[in-house]
């Protein structure tokens, strides 16, 4: 479904990915994981195109999607939900779920997801005339993901949905991917909680300073040493 290779990022002279390559079939759902400034977040924004590699390919459904301008890459088929959630404060929570079908023409079906969404996020629903700036960290957490679903997306980028959340937050922000991934969604998840990010996952990369170290079945890195000494806090 995404293929990715070879791909190099930086901001003015300095490099942040070197060389990157990754993929994920269609109903995948895969871990990027490694420390605060491995370049997990860039990698995200390059795919979704609101950062142009330097070097390399991004093809998407057998398509070359580098260059492309992000509303496009959102068209299709791929929905990035960034790091911080960035819900607009000021519209309401039915407001902010339209804004995620700015792709889209099928009113019926646009309201008919709405409706879909609510059920499964039912605190959206009895929150659905509130500004969103409003709402809890996991209540806009959720109002994130569901605003990038309303795009219909094959893939779904999703950039540390647990972060800052209390721990009975983050279990149902893990539950709801999980729920999500069932339903044929492909996603790649970056998160900083990895054990629990392995647990979800088939498969998963481990990235460090811009490159990716190694990558595997999610459930032999679990058991890995490396990453249960560098990510783990296991000896």
């Amino acid at each position: 479904m995404l293929k990715v290779d070879g791909i190099y990022t930086q901001y003015g002279k300095i490099k942040v990915l070197n060389n990157v390559s990754f993929e994920i079939s269609a109903g995948e759902i895969i871990a990027l994981i490694g420390a605060n400034g491995a370049g997990k977040s860039t990698f995200l924004k390059t795919v979704s195109g609101l950062i142009r590699p330097t070097q390399g390919r991004v093809t998407f459904m057998d398509r070359d999607i580098q260059g492309v301008a992000p509303e496009k890459i959102v068209s299709a088929g791929i929905a990035h939900v960034p790091e911080g959630r960035h819900v607009f404060a000021r519209q309401t929570v039915q407001t902010n779920l339209e804004i995620g079908a700015f792709i889209r023409s099928d009113a019926a079906e646009i309201k008919k997801d709405i409706e879909r969404y609510y059920d499964i996020f039912p605190i959206l629903g009895e929150r659905r005339n509130q500004p969103a700036g409003t709402l809890s960290g996991g209540e806009q957490q959720m109002l994130a993901i569901a605003r990038g679903l309303m795009a219909r997306p094959r893939l779904l980028l999703l950039d540390e949905p647990s972060m800052g959340l209390a721990p009975f937050l983050v279990n149902e922000i893990f539950r709801i991917v999980g729920q999500l991934h069932e339903q044929g969604i492909a996603i790649v998840l970056v998160e900083q909680n990895v054990k629990k990010a392995l647990k979800i996952t088939q498969r998963a990369y481990v990235m460090e300073l811009g490159q990716i170290l190694y990558h595997g079945k999610s459930s032999d890195l679990i058991e890995d040493d490396r990453v249960r000494k560098s990510y783990l806090g296991e000896t």
